[in-house]
C-alpha cells in the first residue's frame, strides 16, 4: 500500500479513536470523522463503506494483532500455555486504552461479540482435538470458558487492571487447574 494511503487511513482510524472517546459511536458522523482526520469525506469512503466498516474494520484488526503477538503458531488451535497466557495480559496491558475504550463504550458488545466469537472457536478446535469424557457436555463446556474467560478479561481492563499480569495469569492458572483436577477427583471419587 501506498505511504499516503497508508497514512490517511491510519489518520481516519486515529480520528475515529479520539471522537470515540468523547462520545458515542451513534453520535459520530463522517463528516465529523474526516474533519478530525484533516481529510475530505471522499477519503474516507475511499477507505470505509461507513463508521460501521471502519469500526468493524479496526475491530478486527485489533484481535488479529492480538492474536498474532500472542499465539505462536503452534498455539493457533491449541489452548494457550501459561507463556502465551502471560503475553496476551502484558499485551492488553500495553493497548490498555483501546481495550478499555472498546470495552466501556456504548458499543461494546459488538467488540466484546467478537472477542467471544474468538474464543469460542478456538475452544472449540481444542475441544475436537481432545477426548471430553462422558461427563462433560462440549457445547456447555465451550459456553462456560469462553464466558469466564471474557468476563475475567473483561472486569479486568474495566477496572484499570488493578491486579498485574503475572498475577492474573497465576490466579487463572490455578483456577482453571483446580477446575480440572476437581473434575478429575469428582470421577474417581463417585
Amino acid at each position: 500500500m501506498d505511504r499516503r494511503i497508508q497514512k490517511s487511513r491510519q489518520a481516519i482510524i486515529d480520528a475515529f479513536m479520539r471522537l470515540m472517546s468523547e462520545k458515542e459511536f451513534e453520535s459520530i458522523t463522517i463528516n465529523q470523522i474526516a474533519e478530525e482526520a484533516n481529510v475530505n469525506r471522499g477519503t474516507v469512503y475511499l477507505h470505509f463503506k461507513d463508521k460501521y466498516d471502519l469500526r468493524d474494520q479496526h475491530l478486527e484488526a485489533q484481535i488479529n494483532q492480538l492474536l498474532h503477538h500472542c499465539m505462536s503458531e503452534d498455539n493457533m488451535v491449541h489452548l494457550p500455555s501459561k507463556t502465551t497466557l502471560l503475553r496476551t495480559f502484558e499485551y492488553l496491558e500495553q493497548h490498555a486504552s483501546f481495550y478499555s475504550l472498546m470495552l466501556t463504550s456504548k458499543g461494546s458488545t459488538v467488540f466484546r461479540n467478537q472477542v467471544e466469537t474468538m474464543f469460542r472457536q478456538r475452544l472449540s478446535e481444542h475441544l475436537d482435538s481432545i477426548n471430553l469424557d462422558g461427563e462433560l457436555n462440549r457445547d456447555i463446556t465451550v459456553q462456560f470458558l469462553t464466558s469466564a474467560a471474557v468476563g475475567v478479561l473483561e472486569w479486568w481492563i474495566i477496572r484499570a487492571m488493578p491486579y498485574p499480569a503475572p498475577v492474573m495469569v497465576e490466579q487463572i492458572w490455578n483456577l482453571l487447574n483446580q477446575g480440572v483436577e476437581g473434575h478429575q477427583q469428582g470421577a474417581i471419587s463417585d
